[in-house]
């Protein structure tokens, strides 16, 4: 899946209506340029392209008080909504995700409940361990990579980058089992995640 999708629904989702540059401040807030293909041309380019698809509504509203054209404002539609939560939940149950597409979820994943990210991340931990199961009936850790020449070094890193995906998923789960975070239907106060309008944002490029 396209994980600058699932960011730039979210982001809009998050504010309401949103314009493109609101977007992009939010995912440049995130670090989206570092991990993810979050540019400024393919947000844009996103948004553009999800209106046309009907998944996002555009508004013409005034120009700004300094001029120049019209700007475009976006809010997520019904069909949006529901594309939204289908990516995050996807996203977070996969175990065979792209790392910026799980990083996208994780910053969206309180718009859940508890109990169902509890639900979608022990899919992805079962995922794993199946994974790992079908990799090591050719390849055994335990006897080092050798045994298959340089040619182990693969197995061995894909081993090795299943077992760490493994522990931080059970961290992940002790965590939000012990409280952590505010999920959706809790009440409380909610963190907030995106920059106001004129905030200023201190990662900006």
């Amino acid at each position: 899946m396209s994980a600058i999708r699932l960011l730039v629904l979210g982001a809009v989702r998050q504010h309401g209506r949103a314009h493109g540059y609101q977007v992009r401040n939010d995912l440049e807030y995130w670090g989206a340029h570092e991990w993810s293909n979050a540019k400024p041309g393919s947000i844009y380019h996103a948004l553009k392209q999800m209106a046309k698809q009907g998944v996002l509504l555009a508004h013409e509203v005034a120009p700004s008080a300094a001029g120049g054209p019209p700007r475009t404002e976006y809010e997520v539609t019904d069909s949006g909504r529901e594309e939204y939560f289908r990516l995050l939940r996807t996203a977070l149950s996969a175990y065979d995700q792209k790392r910026d597409a799980l990083s996208a979820a994780l910053g969206f994943m309180v718009d859940l409940p508890r109990a169902e990210v509890l639900e979608l991340l022990g899919r992805r931990l079962s995922g794993l361990a199946e994974w790992r199961t079908a990799v090591t009936e050719y390849y055994t850790p335990e006897g080092g990579p050798e045994r298959l020449g340089h040619i182990g070094e693969i197995m061995h890193m894909w081993v090795h980058s299943a077992d760490v995906e493994a522990e931080w998923t059970r961290g992940l789960i002790a965590r939000i089992e012990g409280g952590a975070y505010s999920f959706a239907g809790e009440g409380g106060d909610p963190f907030v995640g995106v920059l106001a309008e004129g905030q200023e944002n201190p990662y900006a490029l």
